[in-house]
């Protein structure tokens, strides 16, 4: 039994000094590989990261190239962002009729070129103008035998030859003949016909020709227009207002229309709003007028933001701090060290800028680049 118990007792003390043993050759390895009783940075990343997911230290910040900024308060926040068409106003299109029937001999323009106020379109012979120069020279010497013979008549009256109505009657003969060399000559000038009856179109209104029908040696009516012209610089905008903007969209609120392409941003102003939902679209059709005189192209969709009237605010932030996680738009707030994202609405953009009237906060910060690399990490943990 003693010799057991020795035994055991030896069998401990050989245990504990190999153990001392080799913890004294590790603690001794590590120094002698330069270690200390810190650990290294990738260390501490790694720890840090295992223990507390979407921690970044400032070197994981800067290595993945991580730039922060503040939301900011943003007044007049827009009701929303909504597609629209750009048209033209009734009154910008003008067609051209030719005063009489005739036959186009010349055409000065082609369809979809820019004209001036009174340029020629085109030249019609007609004979109306022929007869009616003609009817304006039997008119003058009308006239001219009634005044004549209106003299000769004032005379015998004052001699007592003749009564006095013969004079009157002779003053409502000279009325007549005056009202047909005025209208006659009134139809020559407005028609703007030559003598051999020539007859030149030109152009009510600035613009563009957007339709032409007339064909040199074609015939041309008095009751057709071979020609449109349309005033390019007069362009309206119709807004379908979705269901969720009825009875808050109102005449007199702003517009914005951003930049898109090659076309440059521009604004205006609600002008109307349709007082029922369409049944089938479900949206309300609205009306904006255009600042200026912007290029536009009839047709064209565009989106619209609609500004309002500055009794909501939300913040802003750099567009390029919102991106989409599952399908929906989020930002990626700075919590400490931390990014966490954070689901907001956007209301619309201006300029660089994209303004969110829910999910943040003004002051709060958010990442606006790095975007990919965050997203990639938060998915990781």
């Amino acid at each position: 039994m003693s010799g057991t118990s020795d035994a055991m007792d030896r069998a401990k003390i050989i245990f504990g000094g190999m153990a001392a043993l080799a913890i004294v050759g590790a603690v001794a390895g590590y120094q002698f590989l330069g270690g200390s009783d810190q650990p290294d940075d990738a260390g501490a990343e790694a720890a840090g990261s295992q223990a507390a997911p979407g921690v970044l230290s400032v070197q994981q910040v800067q290595r993945l190239g991580i730039r922060t900024v503040s939301a900011r308060v943003a007044a007049d926040i827009p009701l929303g962002t909504v597609s629209g068409a750009i048209t033209l106003p009734p009154e910008a299109q003008v067609a051209v009729t030719a005063p009489f029937d005739g036959a186009i001999i010349r055409l000065h323009v082609i369809q979809g070129q820019q004209v001036s106020a009174g340029q020629a379109l085109a030249t019609v012979k007609s004979r109306e103008p022929v007869q009616y120069g003609a009817e304006l020279a039997r008119a003058e010497a009308r006239l001219g035998l009634a005044e004549a013979s209106a003299a000769r008549t004032r005379q015998l009256v004052q001699e007592g030859i003749i009564a006095g109505a013969r004079a009157d009657e002779m003053n409502a003969q000279i009325r007549v003949a005056r009202i047909d060399v005025a209208e006659n000559a009134r139809i020559l000038r407005q028609a703007g016909a030559n003598p051999a009856g020539e007859v030149t179109l030109r152009a009510p209104i600035g613009g563009r020709v957007a339709a032409m029908t007339a064909q040199v040696g074609g015939p041309v009516m008095a009751t057709s227009a071979p020609f449109v012209i349309e005033n390019s610089a007069a362009f309206t905008l119709d807004l379908q207002l979705p269901e969720r903007l009825a009875g808050k969209v109102r005449p007199g609120m702003r517009i914005l229309v951003p930049a898109s392409g090659a076309m440059a941003e521009f604004s205006g102003t609600i002008v109307s709003v349709g007082a029922s939902l369409d049944p089938v679209t479900r949206s309300i059709i609205a009306k904006a007028r255009i600042d200026g005189a912007p290029p536009l192209v009839a047709g064209k969709s565009v989106m619209v933001v609609i500004v309002g009237d500055g009794a909501q605010t939300g913040v802003s932030v750099p567009s390029g701090a919102v991106t989409r996680i599952d399908g929906k738009p989020h930002v990626l707030v700075r919590t400490g060290k931390s990014f966490v994202p954070r689901a907001v609405v956007t209301a619309g953009q201006s300029g660089d800028l994209t303004i969110l009237s829910d999910g943040l906060k003004p002051g709060d910060t958010v990442a606006v680049s790095g975007l990919s690399e965050l997203k990639m990490l938060l998915a990781g943990n």
